[in-house]
């Protein structure tokens, strides 16, 4: 299959290996495994699986995607991170959902890989209810997710934008280019989170982080984002899922919101007011 896989990994011990197991049972051309700096044993359990793995030092999520990028050798990319688990034909199947859309990204729908306690049932009603529909979008994840490499001709993963997270600024950058197309395909793909509530805080925690870091980045688009965290995710899109009766989603919509948007603002005022 002439598909380049790039997984972006730092400290993944734990799960690295389950990935790539269940990426390799997809047969793809070629396996690119991008470290940023890991001191557990993440670079070793890798190259057991693929002699493409590279070590950075002093990056960045956004730095290691674009590296990734750059040694692919074919035309499509595949961007899957250490908590995907692909069923076999995913990624030819991801690849015809691309086509078949005339998409120039095509993001997979979501399934959780382990529906442990509430939090992992709710994360999965939130994305049948907002995520898991095929056809155009305004905005999706970055992975997991197909890409034609051309696409990479007018647009790049920018080190110099946040720290923590792409996907938002990416996708914005995306979005004002004339005549590129993306969406969600008919692909389901689980994705594995660890089942604790201290473990989805801590991820909450991240977004809000990357989303303050967008709105300083782009400022003007501040009001427009903490609308989201603060009304949407809590009220509008909560209101959506007591009426679709995702139960479960309509405190989880509610817990991320605000959330994120504590964490947003926090990274908005430090930033600001930082010398």
């Amino acid at each position: 299959m002439s598909i380049s896989v790039v997984v972006c990994i730092k400290n993944e011990e734990q799960r690295i290996e389950e990935c790539l197991r269940s990426i390799l049972s997809n047969n793809p051309d070629e396996v690119i495994v991008i470290d940023g700096g890991s001191n557990d044993k993440s670079v070793e359990i890798s190259r057991k699986f693929t002699d493409k793995v590279i070590v950075t030092q002093n990056s960045s999520l956004t730095r290691d995607r674009q590296i990734g990028i750059n040694a692919a050798r074919n035309d499509y990319i595949a961007m899957i991170d250490a908590d995907h688990r692909l069923n076999e034909n995913a990624l030819d199947s991801l690849l015809a959902d691309l086509k078949t859309f005339n998409f120039d990204i095509v993001q997979s729908q979501l399934f959780s890989f382990k529906n442990n306690n509430w939090l992992n049932i709710a994360e999965e009603q939130m994305w049948e209810l907002n995520h898991n529909h095929p056809g155009p979008r305004n905005m999706i994840g970055v992975a997991p997710a197909i890409y034609r490499k051309s696409l990479f001709e007018l647009i790049e993963f920018d080190d110099t934008i946040t720290k923590t997270i792409d996907d938002t600024d990416f996708m914005y950058r995306l979005s004002r280019l004339p005549d590129i197309k993306y969406g969600i395909g008919r692909t389901r793909i689980a994705q594995l989170h660890n089942p604790s509530f201290a473990s989805y805080m801590k991820k909450f925690k991240w977004y809000g982080i990357g989303d303050g870091e967008f709105c300083i980045k782009h400022p003007h688009r501040t009001p427009s984002m903490l609308y989201h965290l603060f009304f949407r995710y809590p009220f509008v899109h909560s209101s959506k899922a007591l009426l679709k009766l995702k139960l479960l989603a309509f405190p989880y919509l509610i817990l991320q919101g605000f959330t994120r948007g504590f964490w947003a603002i926090k990274t908005i005022y430090k930033g600001n007011n930082s010398p």
